[in-house]
């Protein structure tokens, strides 16, 4: 597909890190997308490898990333050090000259971000910024809702959570400051327009110090051809064949994702039910119960549909989330989704592919469970559900967005 005859633009994103994890798989999809219409693409990032055939430029360093680290835990600045990467990253911003920038997560040990945006500020250039979560605007975390803190509206004055939750700071309490310099950084850059996965981050955004800005709401996108029902016999090879299978699925098992709930869930469900965890780290595999199947964590994508497939019900106990794309996966392989009320979770899902219950509320989960286990969501209205989340229909928005925002859109 082309430009139907309209100029090429020339589209730079950054983030952290290209082709690995949901942000990385997402610019590269951007990337791709952009490619097929005829237009220019490159990718900024800072640290680990990026995929063949992608034009990249790496602009960070293990060593810096170790300083940085140092930085966030003794220093509790995360976000202010590798002032030397970032002054690298903004000259390769000049060398190249894109008309558009797109920002996705700063954060991440890599970039200094108030040298960033002093000159973002000084280009003028049209810029998105995608929040994949909620530390843009606040004094430290990445996400609040877990513990249902609203200081980042008025200046995150008193944070207990600064040693529990990312960035880590173990040493230093700066949330103040940071909320400070972060508002100093953020504000006033003109042509900025933002953009997030979700309605929820869309009103959290709109009553924080980033509220000015014009929101953009473009969903998360599934490769609905590698996320579809799959026939793989796993159920046999696992001993599966006559169990109702409820499946969890994480990047990283940490407290917020929610696995004291599937645990509490696998003692609690019937014997003719048995609860499947991916992503867990070796020791928490060992310290498991037996009545949970426990299985490490996969970047194999055909791997990952085989087990939604498998399961009955995909069951997402988190505590707090953007828009998470585990929902998406499940719904692609026509697998009904569970999940709490919490941050955009639910968003995805009606009542014909899912159901919603409060947050943090066990018996309401286990309840929900045995319904589903009793009266099952059709296979197919989680397909049909899916089908507005074809990737390719999501990162065509972002394309439309960069053409508008570079003068040659409607």
């Amino acid at each position: 597909m082309g430009n139907d005859g309209m100029g090429q633009i020339r589209v730079l994103q950054i983030s952290t890190v290209c082709g690995s994890g949901s942000v990385g798989r997402i610019m590269v999809d951007i990337y791709h997308t952009l490619e097929k219409n005829g237009d220019r693409a490159l990718i900024a990032y800072g640290r680990q490898k990026a995929p063949d055939g992608i034009q990249a430029f790496r602009f960070g360093s293990g060593a810096d990333m170790a300083l940085h680290v140092l930085s966030t835990f003794f220093k509790g600045e995360h976000g202010f050090a590798s002032a030397g990467q970032t002054r690298r990253l903004t000259e390769k911003i000049r060398q190249w000259d894109p008309d558009v920038i797109h920002l996705h997560n700063i954060h991440g040990f890599v970039l200094q971000v108030e040298l960033l945006f002093a000159y973002l500020k000084e280009a003028g250039k049209p810029v998105v910024w995608t929040l994949h979560d909620c530390w843009p605007y606040t004094g430290h975390c990445a996400f609040y809702d877990y513990t249902g803190c609203g200081g980042w509206k008025s200046g995150c004055r008193s944070c207990r959570e600064y040693r529990r939750t990312y960035p880590y700071a173990l040493f230093k309490n700066r949330t103040e400051s940071n909320y400070i310099r972060k508002r100093a950084a953020f504000t006033g850059v003109p042509g900025l327009t933002l953009a997030v996965p979700s309605r929820w981050l869309e009103a959290e955004v709109k009553q924080s110090f980033l509220g000015a800005y014009p929101v953009e709401v473009i969903p998360n996108g599934i490769d609905r051809g590698k996320f579809r029902p799959m026939r793989t016999g796993l159920r046999a090879r696992l001993g599966l064949e006559d169990r109702f299978v409820v499946l969890g699925v994480a990047n990283v098992w940490e407290r917020r994702k929610g696995l004291a709930y599937l645990l509490w869930l696998a003692e609690k469900l019937p014997a003719d039910c048995r609860v499947v965890l991916i992503g867990l780290s070796g020791r928490q595999k060992r310290r498991l119960p037996e009545k949970v199947l426990g299985i490490s964590r996969t970047a194999d994508t055909e791997e990952l549909a085989g087990y939604y497939s498998m399961a009955d019900v995909f069951v997402n106990a988190t505590l707090e989330d953007n828009f998470p794309t585990t929902n998406l996966e499940a719904l692609s392989c026509g697998t009904p989704v569970i999940t709490f009320d919490t941050g955009g979770s639910p968003e995805c899902l009606d009542e014909s592919c899912g159901r919603v219950v409060p947050k943090g509320d066990k018996k309401a989960l286990l309840e929900a469970v045995l319904l589903e286990k009793q009266e099952p969501r059709g296979q197919k209205d989680c397909l049909k559900r899916a089908e507005q989340y074809r990737k390719e229909d999501r990162f065509r928005e972002y394309a439309e967005l960069y053409r508008r925002l570079a003068g040659q859109g409607e």
